[in-house]
């Protein structure tokens, strides 16, 4: 019997963030805060970063890493209820080469003292994948920055 091709996983990271939920929220919906969090920084270049934030509407997000590989992560909208969640599905690629497809949900729920966010991911890694692992640590470092960027007012 050969190897399988697809790795599936499930994974979810929680995360307290000081900050009210409408805020926590439109980190997300705002093409301006996100492209902060979520394009910028790193250690990539960001080459392209287009947001259509509603139900149906898409993302694309292409970055450059040092060794010249292009990343692409390509998104659609499947639900969205202002400040309790967000419903995607996207697609990671390498080059041309896609090496993921997942959906991922992220829920608000307001706390005291600020919102806790609650992110979950369901994913096929393709062969030659970076697999789970390193998606969630991918995630785990981009909530991180979300932090830093609610952090300034």
């Amino acid at each position: 019997m050969k190897e399988r091709s697809v790795v599936h996983a499930t994974f979810v990271i929680e995360k307290k963030y000081p900050a009210p939920t409408e805020r926590a929220f439109a980190a997300f919906a705002d093409p301006k805060k996100k492209r902060r969090w979520y394009g910028e920084g790193g250690e990539s270049t960001l080459e392209q970063f287009d947001m259509d934030f509603r139900v149906g509407g898409k993302d694309r997000t292409v970055r450059r890493a040092k060794n010249g590989w292009t990343f692409v992560a390509e998104s659609v909208y499947l639900d969205i209820l202002p400040n309790r969640h967000i419903v995607f599905a996207y697609t990671m690629s390498v080059g041309e080469k896609r090496i993921s497809s997942s959906q991922a949900t992220v829920e608000f729920l307001p706390q005291l003292g600020g919102t806790m966010l609650i992110f979950t991911e369901q994913g096929a890694y393709l062969e030659g994948a970076d697999g789970p692992k390193m998606r969630e640590d991918g995630w785990r470092l981009l909530l991180g920055q979300l932090a830093d960027a609610l952090a300034i007012p």
